[in-house]
């Protein structure tokens, strides 16, 4: 069977649901998934590793509604593939999480450079190949996070790919970091549909700072920020699909307008939406290089560079949720905190781009230690 989509680009992902005293709420959640679904939207969007998400698709929307009236998206998280947890059993545990027979698009899931072998090393990709024959999987592709070369590699390796999941909004279109503009023309050079996730960038550009937002406001003072961003990735030929993590009524209600008669960008829209992304790539951030020579000897063991990556978010987007939730994943895979600094200097001594780490970390700490 081939890759089917809906003509309406816009995809539920299911990684972050409204929560209620520490769990998914599940009720919220049903009533955001009756709404999808009653507004003629079908693809929902999860993975092995969001915590209670396939569970909970299984309650809001598998227990509620026909099996024609929605398609689900999965992935396979190969490097927890062991000796006493296989493909099969993975495939079959998400089969049961989710209550369904099969899945109508299943994704090698955060494929990059560092993870290539062990895809490889299980067999993956033949083993999607199996199940797509057998009726369990009805397309299969991946989620990417990785440069244009290598992308190129695996297409022409794997041309069975049905699709490829990209990261791609307007920001990053040019981004020497995330290369979501090569990596797009890749996957229109093998002619591979195209899922977006990241549309806006963890909701950093759903809440622009006045200055910036003021550039849209001009064009449409109605207009969300959110709605040029998910625009930008929808009006981009070979796109089929665009995700958008969706927990309150109001986020939902502002995309299915969107999306419910959706309406390309426009040369001036693009030209205003070029001079906001320059505006955010030129705000002032700390020149660190990630050499990590700052590291070493550093007797509180933080993590300079990668803190100073969080700090950077706020720097260029202001203060958003996702440098927080960046920098506690830091502490929790042991990194000193940002305020433990005892300013001994031995980073700045060791510092080639002169940076004046110390003062930085104080600042750091006054945004993330809260």
């Amino acid at each position: 069977m081939g890759t089917t989509w809906n003509d309406k680009k816009l995809g539920f992902g299911l990684m972050r649901l409204p929560m209620k005293d520490d769990q998914i709420d599940i009720a919220a959640t049903c009533e955001l998934a009756d709404a999808f679904i009653a507004n003629g939207f079908t693809y929902f969007d999860t993975a092995y590793v969001y915590p209670g998400s396939e569970d909970a698709f299984r309650e809001a929307v598998v227990k509620r509604h026909p099996r024609e009236s929605y398609t689900v998206a999965t992935k396979m998280a190969a490097w927890l593939l062991n000796d006493t947890l296989s493909a099969e059993d993975m495939l079959n545990e998400q089969l049961e999480r989710c209550g369904v027979e099969y899945f109508d698009y299943y994704l090698l899931h955060s494929l990059q450079a560092s993870r290539v072998e062990v895809f490889e090393k299980k067999d993956c990709w033949s083993f999607c190949q199996k199940k797509k024959q057998e009726g369990k999987i009805r397309n299969y592709g991946f989620s990417y996070h990785g440069d244009p070369v290598l992308l190129d590699q695996l297409l022409t390796d794997h041309p069975d790919v049905d699709f490829v999941q990209l990261q791609i909004n307007y920001v990053d279109w040019e981004n020497d970091a995330i290369l979501a503009r090569a990596n797009y023309e890749v996957c229109r050079k093998h002619t591979k549909d195209i899922v977006v996730m990241e549309p806006v960038k963890g909701g950093i550009l759903a809440s622009l700072k006045p200055e910036l937002m003021a550039n849209f406001q001009a064009l449409d003072p109605d207009a969300s920020a959110a709605s040029y961003a998910l625009r930008f990735t929808a009006s981009l030929p070979g796109v089929k699909m665009v995700l958008s993590g969706m927990n309150t009524m109001e986020q939902l209600t502002d995309n299915m307008k969107i999306f419910s008669s959706f309406v390309p960008l426009n040369d001036k829209e693009h030209a205003v939406i070029r001079e906001v992304s320059e505006a955010l790539l030129s705000a002032p951030t700390i020149p660190c290089t990630d050499c990590r020579y700052c590291v070493k000897g550093c007797p509180m063991e933080i993590n300079i560079p990668d803190i100073f990556k969080a700090s950077n978010m706020i720097l260029r987007f202001g203060d958003h949720s996702r440098p927080h939730f960046y920098y506690a994943g830091l502490l929790a895979t042991g990194s000193g905190k940002a305020g433990s600094c005892v300013e001994c200097g031995q980073c700045e001594a060791a510092c080639p781009q002169h940076i004046h780490i110390i003062e930085r970390l104080k600042q750091a700490s006054e945004w993330l230690d809260v």
